[in-house]
């Protein structure tokens, strides 16, 4: 997979992440791991601080449940619409965390 290919295969895994959920950059890079031989949480970040603005960012967060940073409250608020269950300054990522193999 090239890196133009992962930076799309990073957007349209967040595309799908559904209402009221979230997933950490962790988890998506792990999603992607195998088939793109890439497994960087750090890299998910880049990229999702790159060219994240026409996907849902918002529900993409740290692994603790720390909100994207320097977006905090734009992301409580987006979150919060969606029921998203927050947690001090977070979210709930034990009740809120969302696999794509749910959706399958």
């Amino acid at each position: 997979m090239t890196p133009d290919e992962y930076v799309e295969a990073v957007l349209d895994l967040v595309e799908r992440i559904p209402e009221g959920r979230v997933m950490s950059y962790g988890a998506v890079a792990d999603a992607l791991a195998e088939r793109s031989g890439r497994a960087s949480a750090r890299l998910v970040g880049n990229i999702m601080a790159r060219h994240g603005g026409s996907v849902p960012w918002h529900r993409v967060v740290s692994s603790a449940g720390r909100l994207p940073p320097g977006h905090e409250r734009e992301a409580r608020a987006r979150l919060r619409a969606e029921g998203v269950p927050l947690r001090g300054e977070g979210v709930d990522i034990r009740v809120a965390a969302w696999s794509p193999q749910e959706g399958m």
